[in-house]
């Protein structure tokens, strides 16, 4: 089963997705999928209080953010749970790792946006492949930027439009889907069994 929680910024949206991968109906091993890289001491302090108050049972896969879509099929093979935060670090590592982002070149940027966003979805597939005929879940955090003022440059728009589609995506790929605002889930999908 693939669970979305998307929210804004300070929404509650992990600490949501990792009481859903504490929950007692859940389980096997959890794994934690670790998306953001420690550019800076901001960042670094931000892992490390989220890496603190995860359950100390729980693995973490920090690797190479861009090998994940080849990765999820044996990591999705070795655990029950995987909470991967957040979509939105792993699309921006994507984003600015794309020489296109900032250029001038629509149909060029739209291509690389395309190839962003089909490498994104192979780890939805991947793990859809490796957990048939399973009871294993997906837990995916994903940022609501859809919501905000458009942004002033030409990067900012491109991002905010690349994370809007990639949610879109990933909805569609989704069991359930909840939008976490001020902490509380709003079910915006649910999973109903045989269908």
């Amino acid at each position: 089963m693939i669970t979305l929680v998307l929210g804004g910024a300070r929404s509650g949206k992990s600490a949501f997705a990792e009481e859903l991968a504490s929950h007692p109906e859940v389980s096997g091993g959890v794994i934690y999928i670790a998306t953001a890289d420690a550019l800076d001491d901001e960042m670094t302090s931000r892992i490390s209080k989220h890496r603190d108050r995860r359950p100390r049972g729980w693995a973490t896969w920090d690797g190479e953010t861009a090998s994940l879509p080849s990765e999820m099929k044996n990591i999705a093979s070795s655990w029950d749970v995987l909470l991967l935060d957040s979509l939105t670090m792993y699309l921006s590592c994507a984003f600015l790792a794309a020489p296109e982002a900032d250029g001038g070149d629509e149909a060029l940027w739209s291509a690389a946006e395309g190839k962003i966003i089909g490498e994104m979805a192979k780890i939805f597939s991947s793990f859809k492949e490796a957990s048939s005929g399973t009871q294993k879940s997906l837990i995916v955090v994903s940022d609501e930027t859809g919501c905000g003022i458009v942004p002033s440059n030409r990067m900012g728009r491109r991002f905010r439009d690349l994370q809007g589609r990639a949610n879109q995506v990933a909805a569609r790929h989704a069991d359930e889907a909840a939008l976490v605002v001020a902490g509380m889930p709003l079910w915006i999908k649910r999973h109903e069994p045989g269908k």
